[in-house]
């Protein structure tokens, strides 16, 4: 069976899995470790460059890197925490599932014509990378906007 196939197939139940995740988790209220554990988690995964299949060019990692950092923008921008009942929760956005719909279908397309070009190895290796560089950002941006709120509503001053 195609290795593009599997991968896509896999990559596409990921994406449901995370709708689903996200989906809960503005049910309930927001934490540190909530925000910062899944890039941490995910970190293991560069475990694979040490398999030579895997391993990147230069310009291929500056590729990887640049669009998940621009991919992170839409995600930034549809995760906002508010404060309810004394908590601070994640604030369900619209878009936000529209987005992740859009970004896997973009992923799913690169990936069936970049398949052709680049080797399975180096392609995935190109996405995990992509993903990571994504995640990161976003999670970083999370952080800081929890931590504003939280000081908030400590009354917690900002110096």
């Amino acid at each position: 069976m195609n290795y593009v196939i599997v991968s896509s197939i896999g990559a596409v139940l990921m994406g449901t899995f995370a709708m689903f995740v996200r989906m809960k988790a503005a049910n309930k209220p927001a934490s540190v470790k909530k925000i910062i554990l899944p890039p941490v988690f995910m970190s293991s995964g560069a475990l694979m460059y040490f398999v030579p299949e895997f391993r990147l060019t230069s310009m291929e990692i500056l590729e990887a890197v640049a669009v998940g950092m621009l991919f992170s923008i839409l995600l930034v921008k549809t995760s906002k925490f508010e404060i309810r009942d004394k908590e601070i929760y994640l604030k369900r956005s619209k878009a936000f599932i529209f987005i992740l719909v859009g970004l896997l279908v973009v992923r799913l397309v690169a990936k069936t014509i970049l398949s052709n070009e680049i080797e399975f190895g180096q392609l995935s290796g190109m996405f995990f990378l992509l993903a990571f560089s994504m995640i990161v950002p976003w999670r970083v941006a999370m952080y800081r906007s929890y931590k504003k709120l939280y000081k908030e509503l400590h009354g917690i001053k900002m110096i």
